[in-house]
């Protein structure tokens, strides 16, 4: 692969690049460097030497797809971003983000891999971040080895933003709050979680937009500062205003599922460092949320 040197990369080392700009995975820098696998300007260069704007660089990103471990299958599902490097899907509610037994073909990253088949890519994909089966919206996929390992690092020092939009039941109290409180396994329910002082610490920011007097809920949106299994679910049950349709935490069964959807995701594009902002739009019909939010 061939990346074009950018104007903020000029006078670093080609190792201060990998090491230190991107922070790559040791052993993958490793075993390019042996090989004499990165190039510069299409020869073999000394990884002390200084980058210059324009000059290109050769990456041997050939990851290719496992075709045993994801099977594609014709999920059609709504790719909002995609490049050379990564892609964001919108993925709609009733399946999980990746299989979840042997022989599962109905994920979103089986409906993924259809998507690259058909446009004839041979990459790998992995996702970055999961949802629940039943919360809609952005997931951000990597398409080799080098960005997964950047933009998971990224995940872990939130420098990737997911908004999300939730319908709870009843009048919030504030416009705008934290909620902090641990999660931790419910054991009396094999999936579920709950508020515990010995769970994992868990720390959801929200922000109320709007009140429905008529059906009683709350538009809120919220982010994250932990991702925790069901957080923003567990969080407001706990809070007594359980997701509307969310009949796991106590919600009434206003809607076929929980109204959680990943609105929108930010993040600077690790090698374009272009500022990433992709919305996805809602894919409930009948409709849950308003497209005019």
């Amino acid at each position: 692969m061939l990346i074009k040197v950018q104007q903020n990369w000029t006078g670093i080392s080609l190792e201060s690049l990998f090491r230190e700009r991107w922070k790559a995975p040791k052993k993958l820098v490793h075993e390019w460097r042996m090989n004499k696998e990165v190039k510069l300007n299409g020869h073999a260069a000394p990884w002390s030497t200084s980058l210059q704007q324009g000059d290109l660089l050769s990456i041997p990103l050939m990851d290719m797809a496992d075709d045993e471990a994801v099977q594609a299958t014709n999920l059609e599902i709504p790719i909002l971003y995609e490049d050379e490097w990564l892609l964001v899907a919108n993925k709609p509610a009733g399946i999980d983000t990746h299989p979840s037994q042997p022989g599962d073909r109905r994920s979103l990253l089986n409906g993924v891999a259809y998507h690259l088949q058909q446009t004839g890519q041979t990459c790998m994909i992995k996702h970055i971040h999961r949802l629940d089966q039943d919360t809609t919206g952005a997931v951000l996929f990597a398409k080799n080895r080098l960005i997964g390992s950047i933009l998971d690092r990224m995940l872990e020092e939130r420098a990737i933003k997911r908004t999300y939009l939730a319908l709870v039941e009843g009048s919030l109290h504030k416009k705008q709050g934290d909620i902090n409180a641990k999660i931790g396994r419910d054991r009396h329910h094999a999936t579920r979680r709950r508020v515990s002082p010995t769970g994992q610490a868990a720390i959801t920011h929200y922000r109320l937009l709007h009140h429905d007097p008529n059906r009683n809920l709350s538009l809120v949106s919220c982010t994250l500062e932990t991702g925790r299994t069901h957080q923003i679910r567990v969080h407001f049950s706990h809070l007594n205003h359980p997701l509307a349709g969310d009949t796991l935490y106590g919600g009434k069964k206003i809607f076929p599922r929980q109204a959680l959807h990943a609105r929108k995701i930010e993040f600077t594009h690790p090698i374009l460092e272009e500022k990433m902002v992709i919305t996805a739009p809602f894919l409930d019909k009948p409709e849950i949320f308003d497209e005019r939010l």
